[in-house]
């Protein structure tokens, strides 16, 4: 077994099919470049962080 930590560069897509805004319950989109999930409903994008979405509102970066 590897000591290493290895981030995934991806989602699993089975995560982003059960996955909803926390805000609207609307449809997810994952964004690969910035690792976010982006609700373009709540005009909220929602981090990634060590491969974990972070579903909270308070941590969601606004849309431009």
């Amino acid at each position: 077994m590897s000591d290493t930590f290895q981030t995934p560069n991806a989602v699993d897509p089975r995560l982003l099919e059960v996955l909803v805004c926390p805000v609207t319950r609307g449809r997810l989109t994952y964004d690969r470049d910035r690792q976010e999930l982006v609700s373009a409903g709540a005009q909220l994008a929602f981090p990634i962080r060590d491969g974990v979405p972070i579903m909270l509102p308070e941590e969601a970066r606004q849309l431009d």
